[in-house]
């Protein structure tokens, strides 16, 4: 599976974890979206499963300032781009770069791609993507089960459920 970034160059490029995956090779920068790529979305209702890694080849990243995200996730030139996209979204998940350590959903671009890729059984991709920063390790640490029971569920509704169990999300 094909690790791709989106890139906004929103961030300080010393600091983009986007922008050194790209470096070492471990993702290719796109200009727009690919049509059929998945397309990482925190706007879509259906979560990344499994089951995706049949309908694609890859998997893209937006890679934004957390300080934009709302306005750059609710632009017209986003939502356009995400048009060419399967839009999933990530189950929850814990960070563990040095900024957002321990929040819940705020994850680095290589993170978020790290986390796609587990969940849709590329794990060897997944970890080879966190292996290029001191803090990777703690990522898969601080995700284990959760990484583990997603990569594992058959549905979205299990995926779904796996969330309301560790973090009582989607409470009805």
């Amino acid at each position: 599976m094909r690790a791709l970034v989106y890139m906004l160059y929103q961030d300080d490029p010393f600091k983009c974890t986007a922008a050194k995956l790209v470096k070492f090779g471990l993702a290719e920068r796109v200009a727009s979206v690919p049509r059929g790529s998945i397309l990482l979305d925190p706007f879509s209702e259906i979560p990344i499963s499994k089951a995706d890694s049949a309908l694609a080849g890859s998997v893209c990243a937006i890679d934004c300032s957390w300080d934009k995200a709302d306005e750059v996730l609710g632009s017209r030139r986003y939502k356009n781009a995400a048009k060419r996209g399967i839009g999933r979204r990530l189950p929850a998940m814990l960070a563990a770069n040095p900024v957002n350590y321990a929040t819940l959903a705020k994850l680095s671009s290589a993170e978020a791609l790290a986390g796609a890729l587990y969940v849709i059984g590329d794990m060897a991709t997944a970890k080879s993507i966190l292996d290029k920063f001191k803090w990777g390790h703690t990522f898969f640490e601080l995700n284990s089960n959760l990484l583990e029971d997603y990569s594992k569920a058959d549905t979205i509704e299990q995926i779904i459920q796996l969330e309301k169990e560790y973090f009582a999300l989607h409470s009805d």
